[in-house]
């Protein structure tokens, strides 16, 4: 590290005769006098200033400093002055390229980072802030996996800092530190009855849609947004390239979720559907932004729209269609008079991707398989969602040594 400390109050000019000499600046006795300057790893230059008669104290923060560069726990003097908010308000903005995700992450840190930590100088959380602000989490968000999810969100984000720089190391990462552990829920998947049951439920020009979603395992956005150039009927395979998406309150069409795009096999039976729902109601041309409300327009010809030849509403469809099918299908309570239906978070169209996972496990399928299927990132991730559905191999063991061992009973 090139460094030097500057003295402030003196300037050293030469004479006609090329001789130098010492003579005061318009700063004497003024200020600051000393000025420890250095190169710093981004390249620019950073200085700090103390008092008169502590030029050693000076020079002693230049080699500290040197020697933190040296063992890679340099931070930059001015995170000093950035607050937890301030940064992460730039680092949300711009750590993802999907709207959705990026407006999610702004609203936990607003509502659940901000009012505790926000005003923090980066530098000087340490791991009992951490825990505090943790405690703090536990009395205002009871679901430990929310809680885990928020806590991901600002550790992402002070992750973010330390690559810049700006600090030395993650206070979320300590050893102290007790990540919420997320509880999920064992999936208990819906029985062939109910998904028939919900089916009839639904207004006939979208029953088709159960087909989709129970016997390719499409997500809700995937099967609104299928079009008719993603049905390969003869070679029986399906496409999932684009999905029906809201953001910001205005409907778009977007790659699916993490850019999976994919080919699912399409049973017999499921194409027969599509094709009888298609011949009453035929596909509809929709244009839409791509990606983003301001992106540029696509037409995609939809085979499930809503009233008015437009694409379905999601939102209307799950409250005013879904939900009244699953009450009469007695999955959910009727609401009394003048009350809105239950939130029933478990029991969204998304149960039927679990019937479908459900199905295929219980048919034999592996798990990769299954998991290129629902365009999971990641096989390990299908498998800790649906490993308690797996046929058991208990049957196959006793079997499979019964065979062997039981002939020396004859």
């Amino acid at each position: 590290m090139a460094g030097h400390v500057q003295d402030r109050w003196y300037k050293t000019e030469t004479d006609d005769d090329g001789n130098e000499r010492r003579i005061k600046t318009d700063r004497y006795g003024t200020g600051l006098r000393y000025r420890a300057r250095y190169i710093g790893p981004d390249g620019t230059e950073k200085s700090k200033s103390f008092p008169d008669r502590k030029k050693r104290l000076a020079e002693q923060w230049l080699n500290e400093t040197a020697a933190d560069m040296a063992r890679g726990q340099y931070t930059d003097p001015r995170a000093a002055r950035i607050t937890f908010r301030q940064f992460a308000e730039k680092w949300v903005a711009t750590h993802t390229t999907e709207v959705n995700s990026r407006e999610a992450a702004e609203r936990r840190l607003r509502l659940h980072a901000y009012p505790y930590i926000g005003t923090r100088p980066l530098v000087s959380f340490q791991p009992g802030h951490i825990r505090t602000w943790l405690g703090e989490l536990e009395g205002n968000v009871p679901a430990a996996s929310h809680r885990r999810i928020i806590f991901g969100t600002v550790s992402a984000a002070f992750s973010a800092a330390l690559d810049d720089g700006l600090i030395s190391k993650n206070p979320c990462k300590a050893r102290s530190i007790q990540v919420p552990k997320g509880n999920p829920a064992r999936i208990a998947p819906w029985t062939v009855e109910q998904v028939f049951a919900v089916q009839a439920a639904l207004p006939e020009f979208l029953r088709a849609s159960v087909d989709v979603a129970g016997g390719c395992g499409l997500r809700q956005g995937e099967v609104f947004g299928l079009s008719l150039d993603e049905m390969d009927h003869e070679g029986g395979w399906l496409s999932v390239n684009h999905q029906l998406k809201r953001i910001r309150g205005k409907y778009v069409f977007a790659p699916p979720k993490g850019g999976k795009v994919r080919d699912v096999p399409l049973p017999p039976s499921v194409g027969a559907s599509i094709r009888a729902h298609s011949e009453k109601h035929p596909p509809v041309a929709i244009t839409l932004p791509w990606r983003t409300p301001d992106g540029p327009t696509v037409t995609r010809s939809l085979i499930f729209t809503g009233s008015g030849s437009s694409h379905v509403r999601v939102s209307y469809f799950n409250d005013f269609m879904w939900k009244p099918a699953l009450a009469a299908a007695g999955i959910i309570p009727e609401p009394e008079e003048g009350e809105r239906y239950a939130s029933a978070p478990e029991h969204g169209m998304h149960a039927l991707r679990h019937f479908y996972a459900s199905v295929l496990l219980d048919a034999g399928e592996n798990i990769r398989a299954l998991s290129q299927y629902l365009g999971h990132a990641d096989p390990g991730f299908t498998l800790r969602t649906y490993t308690h559905l797996m046929p058991s191999s208990e049957g196959r063991t006793r079997k499979a040594l019964e065979e062997i061992f039981g002939d020396r009973q004859n």
